[in-house]
């Protein structure tokens, strides 16, 4: 999840250095820290409740993928050992019935995936702009003019002292001010969806046919 939580007093800081008396040195700039927002999300009460919802849910269409997934499998068995007894139709016919049934998983797989990203963002939407207020609280209560967001590898952050992280905090503060979200199931969410994408099984060939003439 791309998303940068800048809560940024900045405007005030710039009036404190602006407003010193000539010749002064420079105030000290206030206190930054960062924050992992996503592990902050995952952390929470509300987020692993969400996350096993969303696991529940996609448990039983899980499991139809995995089924029609085996069926696809077997049928490519069949068609593998069947090359030198089965006849040129039947053959025929098996293959045609491969492929339907491999476009049509693939189909509902990518269906049913978006589905679940759908839900998840929205999820991840939800708790984020709550976490957003939580973020913004603690940042003035604490003297942050400035918190960054860490989760994503493209942070322009090179270093920071685990000494100013507060994701840990913020979850506390966040759970606290959610109540009602005691005793969540014990699961955290996924950063990619619980669906299983259909195994790459080994492509059928199609069936060679006789020569016309040959017996």
């Amino acid at each position: 999840m791309k998303r940068t939580v800048l809560v940024c007093l900045a405007l005030a800081f710039a009036m404190s250095v602006s407003a010193q008396t000539p010749g002064q040195p420079p105030a000290q700039p206030g206190k930054v820290a960062i924050i992992y927002f996503q592990g902050a999300i995952v952390g929470s009460k509300d987020g692993q409740k969400a996350a096993a919802e969303l696991d529940a849910k996609a448990g039983p269409k899980r499991k139809e993928l995995d089924l029609r997934q085996n069926e696809v499998s077997s049928l490519q068995d069949q068609l593998t050992k069947g090359q030198n007894t089965l006849s040129d139709a039947a053959k025929n016919e098996l293959y045609r019935n491969i492929e339907f049934k491999k476009k049509a998983l693939q189909r509902d797989y990518e269906d049913i995936k978006e589905e679940f990203d759908q839900d998840q963002q929205k999820m991840i939407q939800v708790i984020a702009q709550k976490m957003t207020a939580v973020i913004e609280r603690y940042s003035r209560d604490h003297g942050y003019y400035l918190v960054v967001d860490v989760s994503s590898p493209q942070s322009p952050v090179l270093y920071a002292s685990p000494t100013v992280d507060i994701t840990k905090d913020i979850i506390e503060l966040y759970d606290q001010a959610s109540p009602a979200m005691s005793n969540p199931a014990p699961a955290k969410p996924s950063a990619t969806s619980p669906l299983s994408a259909p195994k790459p099984a080994t492509p059928a060939k199609p069936p060679a046919t006789k020569p016309p003439g040959s017996n």
